[in-house]
């Protein structure tokens, strides 16, 4: 895989290696395992609500009156 990044990406990507004393490869494989574990347990929450609401839907109306 190639990931191509803009001059100014390029260049925040190395400050923050620099900075953290990694390589701009470590820095970046990282943000990629955050992205996908974030993005995941959203997605997990909101099919988990989608599944799951509508069974108290009852109850939860009858609470909030």
């Amino acid at each position: 895989m190639t990931l191509r990044l803009s001059d100014d990406e390029a260049a925040a990507l190395r400050r923050r290696a620099e900075l953290e004393e990694r390589s701009m490869q470590e820095v970046a494989r990282q943000a990629v395992r955050e992205y996908v574990e974030n993005h995941s347990r959203v997605e997990l929450l909101d099919e988990v609500l989608d599944e799951e609401l509508p069974r108290y839907a009852e109850a939860l109306e009858r609470l909030g009156r």
